[in-house]
Parts: structure tokens; sequence; C-alpha cells
């Protein structure tokens, strides 16, 4: 072979070398394809007996038959190097990429939490909004069918005489000497007086009979009125109330009268009326049940309307518009008489004194608060000597400490 042969030869084997090198990775398989290539005769015994030669031994075979070997003898390791290098510098990008994107999460995060928050409290507060407007109407419903049931129930009653209605108390054993000696009244609510009650004869039987039909109602009256200041205690020692118990305070607001919503005030005015004194006032403003206001329009008190329902009466001054309030039953009058002493501004000192006795753990007695309701009346101290006189001489005191039987009918026994 020339020179130029074997120098274009060497110079053929130095390309494809290069070629291979490209082509595998592994600097053993450079060797083996060499040597496959260029037909060398050892390689193929060995592979045919399966036999593994080894990095030297493929070398000096191919060094023997004068093939150039791959220049880069650490092929693996470089490689491997290489990829590592590689790796790394992607492994950095991508790091600082992440770090990035978290950094940029982070200082996002307040703004996308309150923004989530934001967008969360106004579902939550619309949907808390609609319930809670549901609830408060559902709820305002039934303290609405309740106070309406008072008077609903009631829209054909009739008035029982004087005759049946005493023969009625005595079959049920209702008597004012057994409540006078501690027993507990029947709960018996008539719905209107007897029409003939001036028929009877006997100033004390008509007296008393008037004392056993309005001594039921107002016991229950200030049997609500317990009932609800001792909800309205327990509302108070409360850190949460309820949608219903809010619904409840918002009622009695309104019922008695405080727009500014004042607890104390509440405290204050929602308080029982003493009993002597309720029983003298109606004797009084209704003629022991015989006057026509008390007849035709339930009006035991004698309170005075410009704008409502009312009577008018008899022979009145031209000047004046008034009329006497009249009510479908009795125990309405009751209600608007409790509402009357317990709201109006001028019958303030009686409730501040009231509520004075109820700081000091006293009973509260009538002949101790007669004297603060001379406004109840033009004529003033001596509408207040009257009250005195009423319960002096009918014993009206006892009645202070009496209490309703306990029945398995909430409404009682209304006639």
């Amino acid at each position: 072979m020339s020179l130029y042969t074997w120098s274009k030869s060497c110079g053929g084997r130095l390309n494809l070398s290069k070629k291979i090198e490209k082509l595998f990775k592994s600097y053993r398989d450079q060797l083996l394809h060499l040597a496959k290539l260029y037909g060398i005769v050892e390689v193929k015994s060995y592979a045919r007996s399966a036999k593994k030669l080894t990095i030297l031994q493929l070398e000096l075979l191919l060094i023997k038959n004068r093939i150039k070997l791959p220049v880069n003898r650490s092929s693996d390791k470089a490689i491997a190097k290489q990829e590592l290098k590689e790796n790394s510098i992607r492994n950095v990008y991508l790091s600082i990429a992440f770090v990035f994107l978290v950094g940029c999460f982070i200082t996002m995060r307040p703004y996308i939490k309150n923004v989530v928050n934001e967008v969360k409290f106004s579902y939550v507060a619309e949907e808390y909004k609609i319930k809670k407007d549901k609830k408060i109407k559902k709820v305002e419903k039934k303290e609405i069918a309740k106070e309406k049931k008072l008077t609903s129930e009631h829209d054909n009653t009739i008035s029982l005489s004087a005759e049946t209605t005493i023969n009625l108390f005595e079959d049920l054993g209702y008597d004012l000497k057994g409540v006078r000696a501690g027993q507990k009244v029947k709960p018996i609510y008539l719905t209107k007086l007897p029409k003939d009650l001036n028929s009877l004869g006997n100033t004390r039987q008509k007296r008393d009979l008037f004392i056993k039909i309005i001594l039921p109602l107002i016991l229950d009256e200030n049997k609500k009125i317990t009932e609800d200041r001792k909800k309205l205690f327990k509302i108070l020692g409360k850190n949460f109330n309820t949608v219903g118990e809010r619904v409840w305070l918002k009622r009695r607001f309104k019922e008695y009268k405080i727009e500014d919503q004042d607890l104390a005030k509440l405290k204050m005015r929602m308080d029982i009326i003493p009993v002597s004194i309720a029983i003298a006032q109606a004797a009084n403003e209704s003629g022991w049940g015989t006057s026509r206001f008390a007849l035709e329009g339930n009006a035991l008190f004698g309170q005075w309307t410009w704008s409502k329902k009312g009577i008018s009466p008899k022979n009145k001054d031209p000047n004046k518009s008034h009329k006497v309030l009249q009510f479908q039953i009795l125990k309405a009058s009751v209600r608007a008489y409790k509402n009357n002493l317990n709201t109006h501004n001028a019958y303030q000192e009686f409730r501040e004194v009231r509520a004075q006795l109820r700081e000091e753990e006293k009973t509260i007695i009538g002949s101790d608060l007669t004297k603060y309701l001379k406004a109840y009346a033009a004529i003033g101290d001596k509408y207040v000597a009257i009250l005195n006189d009423i319960i002096e001489k009918n014993s009206l005191t006892d009645f202070d400490k009496a209490d309703l039987l306990p029945t398995k009918l909430k409404q009682g026994v209304a006639l």
C-alpha cells in the first residue's frame, strides 16, 4: 500500500471514528462498532464464544488492525459530566424560576387572600342575610299570630248572665274566701261582663262577682310579664343570642315603647302591676263593671283615645274630641292598661319605685304605689285617696300575693 493510499485510508477511518463518536455515547460501544465495521476476525470469534472483551482488549485489537481509536477515551465519564453540567444548569434555572414563582405567590398571597375572603364573605353574608330574613319573618309571623289569637278566637263572644256566672264559679269551687286563705285562683277568663251585673241587689255580692271576673285576667297578665322577665334575664346572661331571641327582644322593645332599645328601661318597664291597684282602678273606672263603657266596649280602665276605635261619652264637652277606648274582650283591656302604666311618661315615678322595691327584694304591694298614680285622673291626690279607700274597704291587698292555679290548658278556660 502506498503512503497516499494509507494516509487516505487513515483519514477516512478518522472521519468514520468521529461519526461513530456521535452515534454512540458509550466508549466501549464505539470500539465494538468500529471492530464490526472493519470485520476484525478476533472480535467476531469472541462474540460467537460469548466472551466479553474488555475495553483494553478492544483497543489493542483495533490498534493491531491500524484502526484509529475514538478521540474521547473516557467518553462515559465525560458524557456523564456533561450531562451533569447540563442538568445542573437546567436545575439552576428551574430553581430560580421556582423561587421567583414562590416569591410572587408569597407577595401576592395577602392580596389573593383578601380578594377570596371578600368574595367568600359577600357570598356567605348574602346567604346568611337571606336565611336570617326568612327566620326573622317566620318568627315575627309566629309572634304576630300569638297576639292576634288573643282577639281572633273571641270574635263571636257572648255575655253570660250574672246568675249563670255565679253558678259557674260555685260549680268550679272558685271562692274569694279560699283565695284570701291562700288557694290558687281558677284560670277562668270571661270575655265580657254580665249585662245584668247591676241587677244584683246585694252590693257585696255584685262587687265580689266583679272581683272574681277580673282577678284571673289580671293574674294571667302578670304571669306573662313574670315569664317575660325570666326570659329577659336569661337572654341578658348569655354571650350570644339566637335569631328567635333577637326577634323577641325587638318585639318587647316595641311593646314597651323603647325606641333606643335601652335594656335598663326594658327591665324597669317589664314588671307586674299590683293586683290590688288593678282591681281598685277597674272598679273605680267601670263603676264595678256597670258603666256603659265597660258593658258595651269592655273598657275596664276608662282609657282615652283620639284615633282608635272608641265610645264617645254622653254630655261630652264640645271642645273635647276624645273617646273611651273599647276592646273586643276583657283580656285586651287588661293588657292595654298594663301597657299604659308600664310605658306612659306620667307613671315614670311609679315604675322607679317599683324597681327599687325589686332591688330591695321586697314584695310589691299596691298601697305602696298608689300615690304615684295621681296623674291617672284630673283630680290628682283625690283620685289617690279614692283608690286607697277602695283597696282598704274591700281588703284588696289580700290579692297582691294571689297566684293562678296551674293547668294543662295553656289558655285556661275562656268563656
